[in-house]
């Protein structure tokens, strides 16, 4: 069993980053954007989107990617190298970052129509299996 690359970790992982600030925000404004702007504005309620938010969200994109491509390293030795161990780090960081934290935020806000939040967990977690199978193809396992 190899240890962790970090190197190949972060290198995986800010390209995993990459894949998702450019999916998330094309998906964002595709198909989530419109549904919560409308809901927003039926409640008198402007959306109010800030430059400090989406910053904030391109720099967590690329933690979250870095933390994807650490749980692949990590399950790779038990599970094996490839695609299908990169997905399931994926469905996993997908469920940690996205679907959980909807279900919450639904279950908070109720204000929202569940399908916003359901668009937005769906979107999250396909993002996230996309960017983890790609940055899991930059991770290599250092060689003892």
């Amino acid at each position: 069993m190899g240890k962790i690359n970090w190197t190949r970790v972060l290198l995986g992982g800010l390209t995993a980053g990459v894949v998702m600030n450019v999916l998330c925000i094309a998906a964002w404004w595709l198909f989530v954007r419109p549904s919560l702007i409308a809901t927003l504005q039926a409640l008198e309620r402007p959306a109010q989107e800030t430059v400090g938010a989406t910053v904030l969200m391109v720099v967590l994109f690329f933690l979250m990617g870095i933390v994807a491509i650490w749980l692949y390293a990590a399950i790779r030795p038990r599970y094996g190298a490839g695609p299908g161990t990169a997905a399931l780090a994926g469905i996993a960081a997908g469920l940690m970052f996205g679907v959980f934290p909807d279900i919450g935020w639904g279950l908070t806000l109720r204000l929202i129509p569940a399908r916003v939040w359901a668009a937005d967990a769906v979107m999250s977690l396909v993002v996230m299996v996309i960017a983890t199978l790609l940055g899991a193809w930059v991770y290599k396992e250092e060689t003892p």
